[in-house]
C-alpha cells in the first residue's frame, strides 16, 4: 500500500486552482497516475485532517518539449479536485502569492 505522500504529489497553484479553492471549497492536487479516487480521499484526510465530500480526477497527456533539434515528451500526469465538506477549515498551502 502506498503512503499518503506517494499518492499526493503536490498542490496545483494556479489562478484557476486558487479561485476554486476560495469559491467552491475545493483543493487541487497533482496525484500519482495510478491513484484511485478512494486513495486520494484517504490521503487528503490523513495529511490535512479534514473530511472530504467528493473527488474528481482528470488525466493530462504529456506535452512535447524541444531542446534544439532534440524532441521528447513530458510525462503524463493526473490532477485531482478534492471538495471538502461544509464547515471544514481550508488548509493554507498557498500563502504569500
Amino acid at each position: 500500500m502506498k503512503s499518503a505522500y506517494q499518492i499526493i504529489r503536490r498542490p496545483v497553484i494556479t489562478e484557476k486552482g486558487l479561485a476554486i479553492k476560495e469559491t467552491q471549497n475545493t483543493l487541487v492536487f497533482q496525484v500519482a497516475p495510478g491513484a484511485t479516487k478512494t486513495e486520494v480521499k484517504q490521503a487528503v484526510q490523513t495529511i490535512f485532517k479534514v473530511k472530504v465530500l467528493s473527488v474528481r480526477t482528470a488525466m493530462y497527456p504529456g506535452k512535447e518539449r524541444r531542446r534544439g533539434k532534440f524532441a521528447g515528451y513530458r510525462p503524463d500526469w493526473k490532477k485531482a479536485y478534492v471538495r471538502l465538506r461544509a464547515g471544514e477549515k481550508m488548509p493554507e498551502y498557498a500563502q504569500n502569492l
